[in-house]
């Protein structure tokens, strides 16, 4: 047996250990696929173990991220840090080896995968990336930027409507360092792929503008090389390489579905080894495969010692350069600086057109700010002036998406966790939903995408339901560790931006179609997600009107005329409750004070959000249906967002707390009562 037979032998039997220990996990691909990521890291992969992060190293996504014992056992013989014990902790509370590859958690896991499919996008945001810093930064006689993005993805990944969005995007962006390994084993948990895949994954990728190679055995370590040789010579397109493989290999389970996603069990692992010619107990690995891939080592450090060497090149050619590119690389942005964009328009205007201008200011500051929509972006208002189209051939800053909701998140996912850009994205509210999975992974990895949403509400108007956004916000107010961000106004609108890009989890910033009144109360206040836009005279108010967005002016108009009426209201702007409620106690006590139970909340979404505002003595002036097709004005009418039916709503629950408060005893009365 040769050292690297060994080595793959290795591999297997440690991915086969860790699941058996952990009674959990998916062996199958990482038999499987065990050559061809061997294949990978030790002959084609340009990294340095010793320092995983170095910048112009390859990137590697286990896009299958199902296959995590796979990607461990390849971390720990090659060095990054990962031990026996953290292989013994596979899939163990607080371990380093969770039951899929989580960012942050892992030295070596570039991006969290599990959910199939996001993977490749994310490897394509990765390339993109890439080749965006390249035609920033490279010289003639000096290369900065030049790496390759490699991905490993299985036959659920194909299946996955995303990674046809993305194979397409990159095929036209013509992503010639972007190298899909795809492990083709043709079983999934059902068994069989001819139960429900039966197309040319091959032949739908070359329509799609890739290079396709193919390794009819996957056991060959000599052609897989051969094929990624092949692959990174094609600059003009991504490659596909399909590696033909036995899942579960060497087990008495390779080939069936039963090792697919469950243990192989004691005996089977037992009869593995076996096969394969393993003599050591779990988890011991052979002192020549150390000695072998040890002798791999000095090749490993030179990758990051060359791009030193280019590094310290290109800052004695280019310094002002240099300097630019550490400032891209660091993706930050001085607000401090932006004073202009909380600057109040003169005349009404929609928050998508507010967006537009602010984002430009941002954008002419920082121009690492960089991004798109899908197939929307004179409709979302998201073009950065001047800045050119991103293509192949065009160094530019608008990345044309088109309609790939899904894919575009998860590329922007990727080129920010590239480094050296900060991305957004954006759509209109109502198609949120077909990126929501995206969405999630920016808010599970803590990383600052921005995603923009115009048309927010029924305010589309005639468009109808279809377009009408009702539950996004809902939506996206579920997730953990988002801040969805609704502003009223323009200086709302620059507050959104400002939290976006100084914070650490993503934001969506959810806009009007319409336009809308400019606010004096309005500013920076906005910055704490909750404020109060105008105040009552009283020192307890009547009632408090909780409003976000375009319904802010309503709330407002509301107070006015409830004055008439001898009813003093307090209105508070909530553009962002993820903000609101991480504030102090005491801070939200003076927002919203427990002794005022008369409350309205209005916004023009579902009311399910704003019951832990407004109680069970509250009201919600919400809608709860799904809209129609009718003029903007009409349709805020019919749903009830008038100032009258605020009024109604507010005159009920003060009422209902005076009835409530008349039935609770006072602290004198109970005392006369004694």
């Amino acid at each position: 047996m040769t050292n690297e037979e060994l080595t793959v032998s290795t591999i297997r039997v440690l991915c086969a250990d860790a699941i058996e220990k952990a009674n959990s996990g998916h062996p199958g691909i990482c038999l499987g696929a065990a050559p061809m990521a061997y294949t990978l890291f030790a002959k084609h992969l340009k990294h340095n173990p010793k320092n995983p992060n170095f910048f112009d190293r390859d990137r590697f996504v286990l896009s299958a991220g199902h296959g995590s014992a796979l990607l461990y056992s390849l971390l720990h013989l090659f060095g990054y840090g990962l031990t026996k014990e953290d292989l013994m902790r596979f899939r163990q509370h607080t371990s380093k080896t969770p039951g899929h590859p989580e960012y942050g958690v892992t030295a070596g896991v570039e991006v969290s995968t599990g959910p199939l499919g996001q993977g490749v996008a994310n490897a394509v945001g990765f390339a993109l990336a890439e080749r965006m810093l390249a035609q920033r930064f490279n010289k003639p006689d000096c290369t900065l930027i030049n790496h390759y993005t490699y991905a490993l993805c299985g036959d659920g990944c194909m299946m996955e409507g995303i990674e046809n969005e993305a194979a397409s995007f990159a095929g036209t962006q013509k992503l010639g360092k972007l190298i899909v390994l795809y492990d083709s084993n043709r079983i999934t948990i059902e068994g069989s792929t001819d139960l429900a895949f039966t197309e040319d994954v091959g032949k739908r990728h070359e329509a799609l503008g890739w290079q396709v190679l193919r390794v009819k055995n996957g056991e060959d370590i000599g052609q897989i090389s051969a094929a990624i040789t092949l692959a990174k010579g094609e600059t003009e397109k991504p490659s596909l390489i399909i590696v033909d493989t036995t899942i579960g290999y060497g087990s008495p389970l390779a080939g069936t579905s039963k090792c697919h996603g469950a243990p192989l069990g004691a005996a089977n692992v037992k009869a593995l080894r076996k096969a394969l010619g393993y003599k050591l107990g779990a988890f011991e690995v052979p002192p020549q495969v150390n000695d072998f891939l040890a002798e791999l080592a000095p090749a490993f450090a030179k990758n990051e010692s060359d791009w030193n060497k280019a590094v310290k090149s290109y800052k004695s050619k280019y310094p002002e350069e240099y300097e630019e590119f550490q400032k891209w690389r660091k993706g930050a942005i001085d607000f401090a600086e932006l004073d202009s964009i909380y600057e109040q328009p003169a005349k009404d205007e929609a928050t998508r057109a507010s967006s537009q201008r602010i984002l430009n200011i941002i954008a002419r500051q920082n121009p690492y700010v960089v991004g798109g929509s899908a197939d929307l972006a004179t409709s979302n208002l998201v073009v950065i002036a001047d800045g050119g189209d991103v293509f192949a051939d065009e160094a530019g800053r608008n990345i044309h998406f088109g309609i790939r909701e899904h894919a575009m998140g998860a590329i922007c996912n990727g080129m920010y966790l590239h480094g050296g850009l900060l991305p957004f994205c954006a759509t209109f509210s109502v198609f949120s939903d077909y990126m929501k999975a995206a969405i999630r992974m920016s808010a599970l990895m803590n990383i600052p995408v921005v995603y923009v949403l115009s048309h927010d509400s029924i305010g589309v108007g005639e468009d109808g339901p279809t377009h009408q956004p009702i539950e996004q916000l809902t939506m996206l107010r579920s997730i953990p560790n988002i801040k969805v961000f609704r502003p009223a106004d323009a200086k709302e609108t620059a507050a959104a931006y400002e939290s976006a890009w100084t914070g650490k989890s993503p934001t969506a910033i959810v806009l009007s179609r319409q336009p809308l009144k400019q606010q004096k109360c309005t500013g920076t206040d906005a910055l704490y997600g909750g404020y109060i836009a105008a105040d009552s005279s009283k020192e307890t108010p009547d009632v408090i009107l909780i409003a976000s967005g375009s319904e802010l002016a309503l709330a407002l108009e509301a107070k006015a005329k409830l004055m008439n009426d001898g009813i003093d209201a307090r209105v508070v702007s909530m553009p962002c409750m993820e903000l609101f409620d991480i504030q102090t106690a005491k801070y939200r006590e003076s927002v919203l004070p427990s002794g005022v139970r008369a409350r309205v909340a209005i916004e023009a979404g579902r009311s399910t959000n704003w019951y832990k505002y407004v109680g069970l003595d509250g009201e919600c002036c919400c809608i709860d249906s799904f809209g129609m097709s009718a003029p903007a004005n009409i349709m805020f009418e019919i749903c009830g967002f008038t100032s009258d039916n605020v009024i109604k709503l507010a005159k009920k629950t003060v009422r209902a707390c005076a009835k409530v408060a008349d039935l609770i005893p006072t602290a004198k009365s109970e005392e006369s009562d004694e």
